[in-house]
């Protein structure tokens, strides 16, 4: 049963979340070492967030989480200095999850790294190559909302 799984670990989606995990990491080192601290697990709102601000029902809707589950992400974060809560100008009962001037800070360094991350993928794959791993991922994800039980 040992034996069989580093076969197993070879699948498609074993291999695809081997990936995400892997880049996801390196993305967030690259932040904390650019000097922005932070956790894995506040992508979900640092990848979902408006530059105009966004409602915490639509983050935790956008990332696939409760709501609760995003407000203890944007309480860390607000705790941080990366992002506030204001008042929504269309509904001042409710409040928009806006971007502090760190928190832009924090996204750039995040794009950098994701930049040299690209870098290294046309050094392994050559730029053929990675033009190809982004046509057949791009082919896949537009393709995943259809019923995949056939």
């Amino acid at each position: 049963m040992a034996q069989d799984l580093p076969e197993q670990a070879r699948n498609t989606v074993s291999m695809l979340g081997q990936a995400y995990s892997l880049l996801g990491f390196q993305i967030v080192d690259g932040v904390v070492g650019a000097g922005y601290p932070q956790k894995p697990s506040h992508s979900a709102v640092f990848a979902q967030i408006s530059p105009e601000g966004s409602r915490l029902s639509a983050l935790a809707r956008g990332a696939n989480m409760t709501p609760q589950a995003m407000g203890e992400l944007v309480d860390e974060l607000e705790e941080l200095g990366y992002v506030e809560r204001r008042p929504d100008p269309t509904d001042r009962r409710a409040k928009l999850i806006m971007l502090t001037p760190r928190g832009h800070d924090c996204i750039a360094a995040g794009i950098a790294t994701i930049q040299g991350i690209e870098r290294r993928i046309d050094q392994i794959l050559g730029a053929d190559g990675h033009a190809e791993l982004r046509r057949l991922l791009t082919e896949l994800l537009t393709n995943a909302a259809t019923d995949w039980s056939n």
